[in-house]
């Protein structure tokens, strides 16, 4: 299995099929917009800029499942991106990473890093050009720390 057999709504409600992104090292990341690791988003961003031109795609996947620190709207949820903190990656509808209503592509993450729940926002996971997942990092992890991987990757 690789990440490519999954699909998930974006931002905007669009199917989008993650073997769009096939050959390229993806940063998958929960996100949330009033969380203390909220400005995160300013660091996933700077890894986009930095890395996107040598294959690197950051996916944002907001979730209100921890203490209800993303309440708003998708609408709402991109703008906020935007607009304090530059976001140009993609960005996906809210969704679950817990539980029995996880979306299927963080039950796949989950499992392939040993199974253990997602413990708060900004959990990040990054994945190989293959599909497959190189390296969980956890939320207080920065996204700086997450260069050598991703380095080791291109």
């Amino acid at each position: 299995m690789s990440v490519y057999e999954f699909n998930a709504p974006s931002i905007r409600g669009e199917q989008v099929e993650l073997s769009e992104y096939r050959g390229k090292v993806l940063v998958i990341a929960n996100t949330a917009s009033k969380c203390g690791l909220t400005p995160q988003y300013e660091g996933l961003q700077a890894l986009y800029e930095k890395y996107g031109e040598r294959g690197v795609v950051v996916l944002g996947f907001p979730c209100n499942q921890f203490a209800e620190q993303e309440p708003g709207t998708e609408a709402e949820v991109e703008s906020f991106c935007k607009v304090n903190y530059g976001v140009t990656f993609p960005l996906f509808a809210k969704a679950d990473v817990n539980g029995d209503n996880a979306l299927p592509l963080f039950k796949y993450l989950k499992s392939e890093t040993g199974g253990e729940d997602i413990a708060w926002n900004f959990t990040k996971f990054v994945i190989d050009r293959e599909g497959r997942v190189a390296k969980r990092f956890e939320p207080k992890e920065s996204p700086e720390s997450m260069a050598g991987e991703i380095e080791s990757l291109l």
